[in-house]
């Protein structure tokens, strides 16, 4: 299995893919400067154990050390419900700063709840900065905005860097379609707006998603252009309107049963990655409601 491709131009991309969570964290560089961004970072957590390593993110840092790359950022594109953020790890690894789109305050507030946390403060302290729609950064000279892209979550934002959009969980490659939208806080019909506002990108934008299940076995990819996903992902190429999508949508989710591990995911990564505080024995607990998510779906669990 190809866990590693390296995507030039300006940005570079560097794209590796996780097995256990079918995640892809990305190393986005600037070839000029040899400054780069982390996005979407994978802290190894074992369910079973509950052990918890940094096996992937080491990868990372051992990329940026061997391209002689300084890292600037520090970038989540939303609050992943299937794999735990490694982006506190990383940040005291390199100092870069955190950073995820402002909306992050409303998935804190609506998860708070669930978690029965009355004192956490649901207001993004926990990164660095916070984006909002329409913001500009640089990544060394390579221009950057960011779109805020609901639909999947409250809170998922897009990255726009260069001649990339770094596209999370809104689009998958085109034979995977489109991600589901029947989490806390999501909804089908911004979901589609989010993706047209992506498929307004110039056609030859290099658009790199977050997951990939590999539908029918193949190699794990994760490059597509606007083109590409225009023309062929398999929930948008049959001329579906906006109702019909989003009838689509909810008819597919309803069948779906919760990733996994969502419960233990969510309260690691509404702290920005960071894992609970140890207990007075030493010992760090995660904290799963039960029956807190009742019209979810029994099956068998997708990452």
């Amino acid at each position: 299995m190809r866990t590693f491709r390296h995507s030039p131009g300006r940005p570079d991309v560097a794209g590796f893919y996780d097995p256990r969570t079918s995640s892809v964290q990305y190393v986005v560089s600037d070839p000029s400067t040899r400054r780069c961004a982390i996005i979407d970072p994978v802290l190894d957590f074992d369910e079973k154990s509950g052990a918890t390593a940094t096996h992937h993110a080491d990868e990372l840092l051992d990329y940026v050390a061997a391209q002689r790359l300084e890292v600037e950022w520090i970038l989540d594109t939303h609050p992943h419900a299937d794999h735990f953020s490694a982006a506190q790890y990383l940040k005291e690894k390199t100092g870069a700063p955190m950073a995820i789109g402002s909306y992050v305050t409303k998935v804190q507030a609506l998860w708070k709840d669930i978690y029965n946390w009355p004192d956490f403060p649901a207001d993004g302290h926990q990164w660095d900065h916070l984006f909002n729609e329409g913001d500009t950064f640089k990544i060394g000279e390579v221009e950057s905005h960011v779109m805020h892209s609901p639909g999947h979550t409250l809170a998922s934002i897009t990255y726009v860097i260069g001649d990339a959009a770094f596209i999370h969980d809104t689009l998958f490659q085109p034979d995977g379609g489109t991600a589901r939208a029947d989490f806390p806080g999501g909804n089908a019909h911004k979901l589609w707006n989010s993706i047209q506002a992506i498929l307004a990108l110039p056609d030859d934008t290099r658009l790199f998603t977050g997951h990939d299940y590999m539908p029918g076995d193949r190699e794990p990819g994760w490059e597509s252009t606007v083109r590409s996903q225009r023309e062929s992902n398999i929930h948008l190429c049959h001329g579906l309107t906006a109702e019909g999508y989003v009838a689509m949508r909810n008819e597919r989710d309803a069948g779906l049963p919760m990733p996994k591990l969502i419960l233990p995911s969510l309260q690691v990564n509404i702290r920005g990655g960071a894992l609970p505080e140890p207990e007075e024995n030493g010992q760090r607990y995660l904290k799963i409601p039960l029956d807190a998510l009742p019209e979810a779906t029994w099956g068998k669990a997708r990452n």
